[in-house]
């Protein structure tokens, strides 16, 4: 059964913040999918293409 994490922190560009604070939270197997997850949701509802560089630097709280 999946995880729920959540995720409270910038977002990068390559070395550029276009986002100071986001918060958002998914289900996931791994914290690397649900880092992968969020990454992809940011760009979708920000209108990113899906190949864009898109990094979330902050810490993944998972959610018990």
């Amino acid at each position: 059964m999946p995880n729920k994490y959540t995720y409270d922190g910038p977002v990068m560009n390559f070395n550029t913040c276009i986002a100071q604070k986001w918060e958002a939270s998914t289900y996931a197997s791994s914290e690397r999918k649900a880092k992968s997850n969020l990454s992809y949701r940011f760009k979708k509802e920000n209108g990113y293409l899906a190949t864009a560089n898109i990094t979330l630097p902050g810490k993944l709280k998972k959610v018990s």
